[in-house]
């Protein structure tokens, strides 16, 4: 069709994809080693687990320090909108009929 250009689809390497690379995957040969039984195609459920880049707490810090800028903006905008609700209600006190009215002379 005229107009329409396809994206060339990138497949990867496919030596990128090693079992020994995945804990969960290892236990898997480990034990079918055990039966001797070997799964050929093991290599190809490798993907379907994310890489390893350290212990759950370096990836909880990594997350909270690429997340900083964002949670500083929001603070900043709950802060400055509790700012305001205050304000507001202290020009703008709701009336309760417990309490004495704010000005005297209100017949609310």
């Amino acid at each position: 069709m005229v107009g329409h250009h396809e994206h060339e689809i990138k497949i990867p390497d496919y030596r990128i994809y090693k079992v020994d690379n995945v804990p969960q995957l290892v236990k898997v040969k480990n034990i079918l080693a055990t039966e001797g039984l070997k799964d050929p195609w093991l290599r190809n459920e490798v993907w379907r687990y994310p890489p390893n880049h350290g212990s759950r707490y370096a990836q909880y810090f990594k997350c909270w320090f690429r997340s900083k800028r964002g949670l500083t903006i929001a603070c900043g905008l709950a802060a400055s909108i509790i700012a305001v609700a205050k304000t507001y209600e202290h020009f703008y006190p709701s009336v309760h009929h417990h309490k004495k009215p704010y000005f005297p002379s209100s017949s609310v």
